[in-house]
């Protein structure tokens, strides 16, 4: 192999991780084992369901309203109906959908019961919202969670009765603003025999499931998750990231109640959040199989406990690009920064090299903060700024995207480009990040695991290969777990992005440090002329998509109740 041959193999791999994590699991037919969640199943639930725009009040909600409690009904469940008034501030938004000045409007709540063995256990809720914005046939949000319910209810009915009631709710103007959760969690006494929620949401079209949020002191909830779920996508970081912002679903107001609670979301294909495009063939059919596996293997889980998980401290756990769940106590996180650190004091036998670990140290810093300086401005640049429209900036993400690929890939190059990273230089570039680890482990300590964990999957193999040169077998080992730590930090970058990228495109710029000080240990050096040239090309291609991304025309995909002065009816 090359003197590149590592490198390029360490970063081939990393993406070839990164798009399988990214990527949501393969859609089963209508024909898959009767046992299993079937996409092909549900999306005969989603095309009905989102033949046409259905917002709270219209007809067509009715129809659909109509549709539902058939299909309960022929699933074997009691079914009911609870109505209510729509509150003050959903009205409005409401009268500017329509055009109207109506002073009330009732909205209806759907809920059906399976019957459980015992009834005084407390319940299991299924939980999604039936109706959608004007103007959008809502197949993703949220009839891809009232398919996955569907389906989940269909699939348990063949396990044998359940040991407790599972309760389906189909709530109404969550559009507006949550009012039918709120009513049927304030008002209704069946929310006092509910022990479990599952709520199931969405933002986009298409991409991976991820259950983003959980009832507080998660420790067993997310143990139960990690051992039953087969094709997870969960992280107590997303779950950290998700409460730190103005977030807000149907489980807000049931989290007000002493529940174990999960909340499942889709972000992918973001452009297509509440857009008048996402019809049953413009949704991800993969996004919805991943969501209800998910839901099923989770929802069988519970029913079969004894007792549904009780508070436990707020556990660190993330998926593994899909295949399975690591859980473990926030507190280790401090063993992994301080055996990282025990590498570091290597670094005290070498005085004559000081100032190669100075020379690393430096130019990270560099990298962070001028990074996150530039992909600032290349996303002021790119029209984020005050009186941009969301939608539009929701559906610039890919391109958003690639402006900070470009650009944190010329910074790198800029930076940490002409030089080769021997032990003492790689400890300087990756000693800032942990400082940084130990930062965020006293501030976040379940939020702070990719960094932990990343520096001891990269500095200790570091380490390991200075100390016993002559051993074949540790640079390939440091080049898999490099290429594990690479492909993590791709997918995460991504996720982040889809998540906060539009407004706030600089989060990217630790991921691509932890993937840059990873890479490190194999980068062999470019000339001081071929590292400025393309360095200079990936800033100028990065502002030249920026200023693109600026000046191209709304996208097609945008709400019309979202433009300045529109006026609908």
């Amino acid at each position: 192999m090359g003197k590149w041959g590592k490198f390029f193999a360490v970063l081939v791999i990393g993406i070839i991780l990164a798009i399988v994590a990214i990527l949501p699991p393969t859609p089963l037919s209508e024909d898959a084992p009767a046992d299993q969640f079937s996409s092909g199943r549900a999306m005969q639930d989603v095309r009905i369901i989102a033949a046409e725009p259905h917002p709270t009040g219209t007809p067509e909600n009715a129809k659909v309203r109509a549709y539902l409690q058939t299909r309960l009904i022929e699933l074997g469940l009691e079914v009911s109906t609870s109505e209510s008034q729509i509150d003050e501030l959903g009205l409005k938004r409401l009268n500017r959908w329509k055009g109207e000045s109506k002073t009330e409007q009732t909205i209806v709540n759907i809920i059906g019961v399976m019957q459980g063995v015992d009834r005084s256990k407390p319940a299991l809720l299924l939980m999604a919202h039936h109706d959608t914005v004007w103007e959008s046939p809502g197949a993703a949000d949220a009839t891809i969670g009232v398919a996955s319910i569907l389906e989940i209810i269909r699939a348990i009915k063949l396990d044998s009765q359940p040991a407790r009631d599972v309760i389906v709710l189909f709530t109404d103007a969550e559009e507006v603003g949550l009012v039918g959760a709120e009513n049927f969690f304030r008002d209704n006494p069946m929310a006092d025999t509910i022990g479990a929620v599952l709520n199931f949401e969405a933002r986009g079209g298409g991409g991976t499931t991820n259950m983003f949020q959980t009832s507080a002191n998660n420790g067993n909830a997310a143990a139960l998750y990690a051992k039953s779920v087969k094709q997870p996508s969960a992280s107590s970081l997303s779950i950290y990231v998700y409460n730190a912002l103005p977030n807000d679903t149907d489980l807000t107001p049931a989290l007000e109640k002493d529940y174990v609670a999960y909340n499942f979301a889709h972000i992918g294909r973001a452009g297509l959040y509440h857009s008048p495009k996402i019809d049953a063939d413009a949704l991800e059919e993969r996004t919805l199989q991943h969501m209800g596996s998910q839901g099923l293997d989770l929802t069988r889980a519970l029913l079969a406990a004894i007792d549904f998980p009780a508070q436990k401290r707020d556990a660190t756990f993330f998926d593994v690009f899909g295949f399975f769940t690591i859980i473990y106590p926030p507190a280790l996180g401090w063993l992994f920064l301080i055996s990282t650190t025990l590498c570091f004091t290597v670094f005290a036998n070498f005085k004559q090299r000081r100032a190669d670990f100075f020379n690393g140290a430096v130019r990270m810093v560099s990298f962070l903060v001028v990074g996150g300086a530039v992909l600032y401005a290349l996303n002021w640049l790119s029209g984020a700024n005050a009186g941009s429209n969301y939608y539009d900036r929701l559906a610039a993400i890919p391109k958003l995207e690639v402006v900070a690929i470009l650009a944190g890939l010329a910074l790198a190059i800029g930076f940490f480009g002409t030089s080769k990273y021997g032990f003492d230089k790689f400890l300087g570039a990756a000693f800032p990040i942990l400082l940084i680890g130990f930062a965020g482990q006293a501030l976040a300590p379940t939020a702070t695991y990719f960094i932990s964990l990343s520096l001891l999957m990269c500095v200790v193999p570091a380490y390991a290969r200075h100390r016993w040169p002559d051993n074949a077998l540790i640079p390939w080992v440091a080049a898999l777990l490099a290429a594990l730590v690479v492909g993590y930090m791709i997918m995460l970058g991504h996720l982040l992005l889809l998540g906060v990228g539009p407004t706030m495109l600089p989060v990217a710029i630790l991921t691509a440090a932890i993937a840059v000080m990873a890479l490190l240990p194999f980068w062999q050096g470019l000339t001081k002329s071929r590292a400025k040239m393309l360095a200079l090309v990936g800033l100028a291609l990065a502002v030249v998509l920026a200023l693109y991304i600026r000046l191209d025309p709304m996208a097609a995909t945008v709400p019309i109740y979202s433009l300045p002065g529109s006026v609908i009816h």
